[in-house]
């Protein structure tokens, strides 16, 4: 970067070296001093990069190993998830591309299941810890109906309301990502699992599982919601290319069969 834009541009996350006979093309890109393309490229990984961006340091080979396999977890939600759906109605209507993947964003940004309520649950983490009287208090309690851009939260964060136990794919992940994790958070969510479930009343949601993995791995709240909305998006963007080729003829989860006249 040259001192002129270095005087312009504020960040500590990038810094770029133009190209000596062009101001406006990049010879050396470096994030957080790590030479991105003329070291990291090829060599590290995507969960590396997205480590680095966020928290400013290369993570250690167990903290990959765990983010990158949250990636996967967390890769499609599923057509029955709102966030996907919305992506669906995006592609299925005809939408450019960025317009299903921002249907996708809002619609997965909120309290239920969505990436404000991961954002919760790590709250809970950071005042919890491992205290199991204290989560069982805050589990109980009432929600907070303090005034907030946000809907009063009318269930625990990190648990589905409708669900008295967690769902079999869940506890795989829990399983999984406890076996690898660096922190202890994750095994310790696993071994207490019963115990915060009937706290809450109902049963453990992903977004839960989730929340301990970004917790172990160091993130704040903040980062876990932004990582917890990205992660989720390659599902969206595959079922919305998917339901765009079929039509509205075989889009699911209608009652009443589509009639021509």
């Amino acid at each position: 970067m040259s001192a002129d834009a270095a005087n312009l541009v504020h960040t500590r996350i990038w810094d770029e070296q133009p190209e000596p006979d062009n101001a406006f093309a990049t010879r050396s890109a470096h994030c957080h001093g790590y030479d991105v393309y003329g070291a990291m490229l090829g060599k590290a990984s995507w969960a590396d990069m997205l480590f680095l961006l966020l928290r400013g340091e290369a993570p250690s080979a167990a903290q990959e190993r765990l983010l990158d396999t949250l990636a996967m977890a967390l890769a499609n939600p599923g057509p029955r998830a709102p966030s996907v759906h919305a992506a669906m109605c995006g592609g299925v209507a005809g939408s450019t591309a960025a317009a299903s993947l921002i249907a996708a964003l809002s619609v997965g940004a909120g309290g239920y299941g969505g990436a404000r309520e991961v954002l919760l649950a790590m709250d809970l983490w950071r005042s919890c810890g491992s205290a199991l009287a204290e989560w069982q208090l805050r589990l109980a309690a009432e929600p907070d109906r303090s005034v907030s851009i946000w809907p009063v939260q009318e269930h625990a964060a990190g648990f589905e309301p409708h669900a008295r136990s967690a769902s079999t794919i869940v506890l795989q992940t829990l399983a999984c990502l406890a076996g690898i994790s660096p922190g202890p958070h994750l095994g310790w969510l696993q071994a207490n699992l019963g115990a915060l479930e009937a706290a809450a009343g109902c049963g453990l949601a992903m977004g839960g599982v989730a929340a301990a993995a970004l917790h172990d791995l160091g993130f704040t709240p903040a980062q876990g919601e932004m990582l917890f909305l990205m992660l989720r998006l390659p599902g969206a963007a595959a079922h919305a290319l998917e339901q765009t080729e079929m039509g509205f003829r075989k889009f699911p989860f209608f009652s009443i069969e589509q009639e021509t006249p």
